[in-house]
């Protein structure tokens, strides 16, 4: 059995350090009110066998906690005042500098909270490693600094989360919608280098990789870009290559028709879509920003946001050019095809793609491909999305999420036309259902009287994060304020209205809703007398963004918390607060916002037609799931589930599994197993690898691919996962 210690590493959990800090205490009492060394044995066997029941490995911290709970049960009040006194004096000694031992032990490379924290960081990078310290740093001051006592207790007892406080500190938003469009027609300036507007496709590309990396150096969420933003420049690549064959010919020459001049050039514009796309595809991998990783970047495929004609066939052409690429994948370190995490693509299902007669149903066809092999793309049904996401005119609209599942609201611009991209998140708090649920003791009154209390903490941690952006001057990242990305404001000028007004947002999320119901109602939210609850709850939370937003002009909205490592801290959380309660908080994580549970047996159609009534309700980020098989060999099936996403959702995803094993070559699932110490590694199924060193597995977690493998309570929910097809 393995214990977490304070500064993140794990080490084997030793009965013997135990007794002995109980024995400590007891020897500074009085006599008559000393433990026998038979209850001081009991103390430590009753503790190992509770962290033993648990299934994961306990802090220093929940030990003690324990300890303290196993002494006072034997009514010696004495000895747990001793105890207690010598874990105060400790926990006084570790604030006076309270980011020391984290850091050293993630730069020893053996703190398991921080290896584990994001799958798509490597921990022993040497810059993922600076990103790790600045973070530590910035918590560190956020705690102690810049947010009241009671909004970082609730965050550390798991009763709210208040989401990257290790980039707090800094004046950075959450997420954005690029606006490529302005940048490319009107030109950019990176790194104080004037970029005009590019006279070629394959140039457009480049500056478009070169400005997602400096976007991702800005802000710390996702960013989207629009494949519509950059067809426009296949155009400008057809007429040059159109120029300079008519030129190569008559140099040399040659008298051929003006068709057969168009020919060879339309070969060269394939070829430099191909060269742009596979730019596009490996230098988003191979960047890294100063956070650490590639940049998380999604790449929106809507054929639709282009008239019809030439410029529709362009983006189409890039389009397909995109998901083949895609389903190549890319090359490991042994030379093996394998799945990257990013770009994260979306592809837009619409009426001219979606039926076997439509013209671009070859497309959704090469989408289905894609997705049964290597899990992208995502699809966005449009005629869902104009239905919910409707603007002031009445008019529907479609449009990117800005990372994993964030969206906007709908807006429109001071000439009154709808405005998407350059906008963005101003930053995400989530509410933890399940703790409301618990604390109220199942009594419903008490369920809505706390839940209100707790909405208003979430509320003024939100205010934070809020009041953290204003007065921001437009110099802390030129690119996004000055240059384009998201405004062309002048130097020295602040951000505040882009605050306002609902040109940006800030979300409330909201996690554990199935578990909120079990304890509640006794059932699932799929039982109809419990979903009523559920829809109840869910619109109480949209109404109380509602309220804010009318009363601070600021856009509050409703969102779908991902919960990538949050799900561990939760559910740890809820165990140490109200002990494990089946379906509730008996295992090491919790339900991702709406989402029907991993473990609970469901069709996909059933599942995707019963969570898109939430998705309505979660306006600020939602996404669905299925859970399939290989499908490789069965693509008509895959067809019929994005059709019917199109019919019946806004937006959903495939999951399938994509792994390799480096020292066997085992292409297929790799398996989640319990090791002798409790612990769930990963092992191939045909040799037994468990170095996870030595093996690429590929698994969307949050509403995009991890590589870097999960913690505990994250392996467990993959692990636990049944499937819908």
């Amino acid at each position: 059995m393995k214990i977490i210690k304070r500064s993140g590493s794990e080490d084997t959990f030793d009965i013997k350090k135990i007794y002995n800090a109980v024995y400590k205490a007891n020897m500074e009492v009085v006599h008559n009110e000393r433990l026998s060394n038979e209850q001081i044995q009991q103390i430590s066997d009753n503790v190992e066998n509770i962290c033993n029941d648990m299934n994961r490995s306990l802090s220093v911290e929940e030990i003690q906690d324990l300890v303290e709970n196993q002494i006072m049960n034997l009514r010696a009040f004495s000895v747990a005042r001793k105890y207690i006194t010598y874990r105060y004096k400790r926990a006084l000694v570790r604030k006076s500098n309270s980011t020391d031992e984290q850091i050293l032990s993630l730069l020893e490379c053996n703190n398991e909270e921080v290896k584990q924290e994001n799958s798509n960081k490597n921990p022993t990078v040497n810059s993922v490693q600076r990103d790790y310290m600045a973070g530590e740093v910035s918590k560190d001051i956020t705690k102690r600094l810049l947010l009241p006592h009671d909004i970082v207790e609730a965050h550390e007892q798991g009763i709210i989360h208040f989401h990257d406080a290790d980039y707090f500190a800094q004046h950075m938003h959450n997420c954005c919608l690029v606006n490529l469009e302005d940048m490319l027609q009107n030109g950019t300036v990176i790194s104080e280098t004037m970029l005009e507007k590019p006279h070629s496709f394959s140039t457009a590309c480049n500056i478009a990789t070169q400005a997602i990396a400096q976007i991702a150096s800005s802000q710390y969420g996702g960013q989207s870009i629009s494949l519509a933003h950059l067809a426009p420049f296949v155009q400008v690549s057809r007429e040059k290559f159109v120029r300079k064959v008519r030129e190569e010919f008559e140099n040399a020459g040659i008298e051929v028709s003006e068709e057969k001049i168009k020919d060879v050039a339309e070969q060269r514009v394939r070829e430099e879509i191909k060269d742009g796309v596979q730019m596009i595809q490996y230098q988003v991998i191979t960047l890294m920003t100063t956070n650490g990783q590639a940049p998380f970047v999604t790449v929106f495929m809507y054929l639709d946001e282009v008239p019809e004609g030439r410029l529709r066939e362009d983006l189409a052409l890039v389009t397909e050019e995109v998901l083949k690429q895609r389903m190549q994948g890319v090359k490991n370190e042994k030379g093996v095809w394998i799945t990257p995490a990013f770009p994260k693509l979306i592809y837009v299902l619409e009426e001219d793609n979606i039926h076997e007669d439509s013209k671009y149903w070859y497309l959704t066809q090469l989408a289905a491909k894609c997705t049964a092999k290597r899990m992208v793309p995502d699809y966005i049904s449009e005629k869902k999305m104009k239905e919910l996401k409707v603007d002031s005119k009445g008019q529907g609209n479609c449009f990117p999420c800005m990372g994993c599942r964030s969206f906007l609201t709908a807006y429109r611009d001071e000439n009154d036309k709808p405005k998407y991209y350059g906008r963005f998140n101003q930053g995400v708090v989530t509410i933890n259902l399940v703790d409301v649920a618990c604390s109220s003791n199942g009594d419903m009154d008490k369920f809505w009287k706390i839940l209100e209390d707790r909405l208003e903490l979430c509320h003024r941690a939100l205010r934070c994060r809020h009041e953290r952006l204003l007065g921001t001057p437009s110099d802390v990242a030129p690119i996004l304020w000055q240059y384009g990305a998201l405004a062309r404001l002048k130097k020295g000028e602040v951000i505040d209205k882009l605050l306002y007004g609902g040109y940006s947002t800030i979300s409330l999320g909201y996690a554990g809703l199935y578990e909120m119901c079990v304890y509640m109602t006794g059932k699932s939210h799929t039982d109809p007398e419990a979903k009523e609850f559920a829809l109840d709850v869910m619109q109480k939370l949209n109404d109380a963004c509602a309220v804010w937003k009318k009363a601070e002009n600021i856009d509050y909205s409703l969102y779908g918390t991902p919960l990538e490592s949050t799900t561990y801290k939760f559910s740890k959380c809820l165990q140490k607060r109200f002990g494990k309660i089946k379906n509730v908080t008996d295992h090491n994580y919790i339900t991702n916002s709406y989402h029907v549970n991993v473990r609970e047996k469901i069709d996909a159609f059933t599942k995707l037609k019963f969570e898109s009534d939430f998705q309505r309700l979660s306006p600020g980020g939602a996404i669905s799931y299925v859970e399939v098989p290989d499908m490789l060999n069965n693509i008509p099936a895959v067809l019929k589930v994005i059709q019917y996403i199109y019919d019946n959702i806004m937006y959903a995803e495939l999951n399938t599994k994509s792994d390799y094993c480096q020292c066997c070559g085992y292409n297929g699932q790799i398996e989640i197993i319990t090791d002798e110490d409790g612990k769930l590694v990963w092992k191939c199924p045909n040799c037994g690898n468990t170095d996870q060193d030595k093996m690429n597995v590929a698994r969307r977690t949050c509403g995009y691919i991890g590589t870097q493998f999960w913690n505990q309570g994250r392996t467990q929910e993959i692990k636990d996962r049944v499937l819908h097809l």
